[in-house]
């Protein structure tokens, strides 16, 4: 029996973003290649209207392509992915948006806020900030925690990720969200963090860079997969 999952691409897809035209081939090659099949549904962040519209998926991946049409839409996905415990993914622009919804509705910081989205965010605020060096275009070696969720599906220590953005997590606020439960599993060889995962749910996790973008896209990246088996699994589970 074939148990196909649909999936929640959360993002305003542009022929311009390189990630988004990698999705097709990737879903196609997590067909074919794992036996993973996946409905996809695009869903621009504008029309997430609250955490209950996308409670009827099996897995929400939100995308690279900031500023998003909408932060509330975006953080909305979020949410509804941990508190229903629906596998997500967040790569790049959607790490940055796990951190903030994070910090808004689980750790206190009701003001919390994205300085790109508002760059008159207090430095008090602002859980994502920009980056001292821009990381468009560049590659760099993850460090990955022994025993996370992210080590695991990776199979080593470290591995070398591709990144497409200027924006990252604030220095002085990592610890308030370890603090409040979200595990950073991967950080750059300066220590900035670079992966978030919550262990306790069946697949949350985040990365600054786009797994997306890893070969020539013929091969999902192993957390890709990771989510893909994820979302099969609840499929089996609920039927």
């Amino acid at each position: 029996m074939t148990h196909t999952a649909r999936v929640a691409l959360v993002g305003d897809r542009s022929p311009h973003v390189r990630s988004h035209t990698r999705i097709p081939g990737l879903l196609d090659a997590l067909r074919e290649r794992d036996g993973l099949d996946l409905d996809a549904y695009w869903i621009p962040t504008q029309d997430v209207a609250d955490h209950t519209t996308l409670t009827g998926f099996d897995a929400i991946w939100v995308l690279p392509g900031s500023p998003y049409r909408s932060e509330v839409g975006a953080l909305a996905a979020i949410r509804t992915a941990r508190e229903n415990r629906i596998p997500l993914l967040g790569t790049c622009a959607g790490f940055q948006h796990v951190l903030l919804e994070y910090a808004r509705n689980v750790a206190g910081l009701a003001t919390a806020g994205h300085a790109e989205n508002a760059p008159d965010t207090s430095a008090a605020d602002a859980v994502v900030v920009p980056l001292a060096c821009s990381l468009v275009g560049h590659e760099g070696t993850i460090e990955l925690t022994s025993g996370s969720r992210a080590e695991l599906l990776i199979g080593a220590e470290r591995s070398l990720e591709r990144y497409h953005c200027n924006f990252g997590a604030s220095p002085r606020h990592v610890e308030l969200l370890r603090t409040a439960g979200l595990q950073f599993t991967g950080t750059d060889t300066d220590g900035e963090v670079r992966i978030a995962e919550l262990p306790e749910h069946p697949f949350f996790l985040a990365t600054l860079f786009q797994p997306e973008l890893a070969g020539d896209g013929t091969r999902p990246h192993p957390l890709i997969r990771g989510l893909a088996a994820a979302a099969v699994t609840r499929v089996k589970a609920t039927t």
